[in-house]
């Protein structure tokens, strides 16, 4: 069980004022690194119906955790019995002073690019985990007694819903949450708890007018419309989630992206004038800003767990990571990476191999042309 799936309880209960206890949850939230806190009620969220839809529409791919507990989704007391409140969190992972345009020129011609959130020294997850911890002790020392949950997207919650409930911003075109002040990015947690909290101002109205920026720069046509994602043409699940092949017909759109993408960010103008993160760990480490695809392919097991176990690139697995690289590469029309290339070639295992001979073939009739 890891630590954001552990229910906290601590003996001795005291009594006080709901405003004067949320207000107090809120200021050790920000006290501990959040950028963002709202509360909600616990409560059947809104999105439920869109959930139900998009899966039977199969947009989930081979993501099959999410159909598999979707009853889960419907209420949440299936993640902590007897929950009240939602005290939704968000930390801002922003370490650019410009989004749009960024990286439009590649350094060189194995540069790959790795989404923003990933390009620092901690796996989020991990991050995010240990603050909740430190909330939910400030909790429990406010309040003895009560018992708490932390989450960070792993467990059965819908977090934009329960974010959009506490007031925290609205869901943009591309389905991210979106906040006036801090733009979208932005990860999510959540603090479940059984007291009864003072809740906020659901943000109900939507502030990305007529703008499409963010459907027409996906180079995959991700979005099916306006608030629909097929995760299946995401480069973020192509590159992540995925663990076959990624279609043929999909790899050009992927480009120069080892890992996620930031395409459909970097082009709101909600992001403009996102703040900066002050957070150390979000801060770009410099092989990651950017990646070198043939570094990353040429890469041995050994390396990779030990370059890559405490960060969100080691989620797609060695093998995966390096078919990535091969698709990179082949998306770079430089033909002076065919011979190393073809180097790699023969100890590929099937799925690094086929994306390597796919990319060959690309930079050889390319080469021709």
């Amino acid at each position: 069980m890891t630590q954001d799936d552990t229910i906290t309880q601590k003996p001795n209960p005291t009594h006080g004022s709901g405003h004067t206890l949320t207000a107090a949850i809120k200021a050790a939230a920000r006290h501990v690194g959040f950028d963002l806190v709202g509360v909600a009620p616990a409560v059947s969220p809104p999105g439920l119906g869109h959930l139900t839809d998009w899966l039977a529409s199969g947009f989930a791919g081979e993501m099959q955790y999410l159909p598999r507990r979707a009853a889960a989704y419907e209420h949440p007391e299936h993640v902590m019995p007897n929950v009240r409140s939602v005290v939704m969190l968000a930390i801002n992972y922003n370490t650019e002073t410009e989004s749009v345009g960024r990286h439009a020129v590649p350094l060189s011609t194995t540069s790959a690019k790795v989404a923003r959130y990933a390009q620092g020294s901690a796996d989020y997850h991990d991050l995010l985990r240990g603050k909740l911890k430190q909330l939910a002790d400030a909790v429990h020392d406010l309040h003895p007694g009560c018992r708490t949950r932390g989450v960070v997207d792993t467990a059965p919650l819908l977090e934009r819903d329960f974010a959009r409930l506490a007031g925290l911003g609205w869901f943009g075109k591309n389905t991210m949450l979106i906040n006036k002040r801090a733009g979208s990015w932005l990860l999510l947690a959540a603090l479940l708890t059984d007291l009864e909290l003072e809740t906020d101002v659901v943000h109900s109205t939507s502030h990305c007018g007529t703008c499409t920026r963010c459907l027409d720069v996906c180079p995959t046509d991700a979005f099916v419309a306006p608030y629909v994602l097929d995760a299946r043409r995401c480069i973020s699940y192509l590159t992540i989630e995925l663990k076959n092949q990624i279609p043929i017909e999909l790899r050009d759109g992927v480009g120069d992206w080892l890992f996620g993408c930031d395409l459909c960010q970097d082009v709101c103008p909600w992001n403009r004038k996102a703040p900066v993160t002050s957070e150390p760990a979000f801060q770009p480490l410099a092989d990651l800003h950017p990646a070198d695809a043939l570094q990353i392919l040429k890469m041995s097991e050994a390396e990779f767990k030990a370059r890559f176990q405490h960060s969100p690139l080691g989620r797609p697995g060695w093998d995966g990571l390096r078919r990535n690289a091969a698709i990179v590469l082949g998306n770079s029309g430089d033909p002076a990476v065919i011979p190393e290339l073809v180097g790699c070639l023969e100890q590929a295992p099937p799925l690094v191999g086929e994306a390597i001979n796919w990319a060959l073939t690309k930079l050889r009739e390319g080469s021709r042309s």
